[in-house]
């Protein structure tokens, strides 16, 4: 009757532990309606991640692609970008 379908793989990026004053950074950008995200490339075999930001209900995409080690660098670059832009 029913057809079962095979369950899609996931994909998360490489664990990070966030220092205090990071979290203090990307604290503050999502208390302010700026939120970063990845998601993987699955266009391009999975294996690259793309960059969304979100700043209130715009969603913009960073052209570039980032492999597991620098793609949670480059989302605290973005976060610290917008932290220091905003807040003066």
């Amino acid at each position: 009757m029913w057809q079962k379908f095979k369950k899609s793989q996931g994909r998360k990026p490489t664990s990070k532990s966030w220092l205090t004053n990071e979290m203090k950074v990307i604290g503050w950008c999502l208390s302010n309606n700026i939120s970063i995200s990845c998601m993987p490339d699955w266009k391009n075999n999975g294996s690259d991640w793309m960059i969304d930001i979100k700043i209130n209900k715009n969603t913009h995409r960073d052209p570039n692609k980032y492999e597991d080690e620098t793609v949670l660098n480059k989302i605290y670059e973005y976060y610290k970008y917008y932290y220091d832009k905003h807040r003066k």
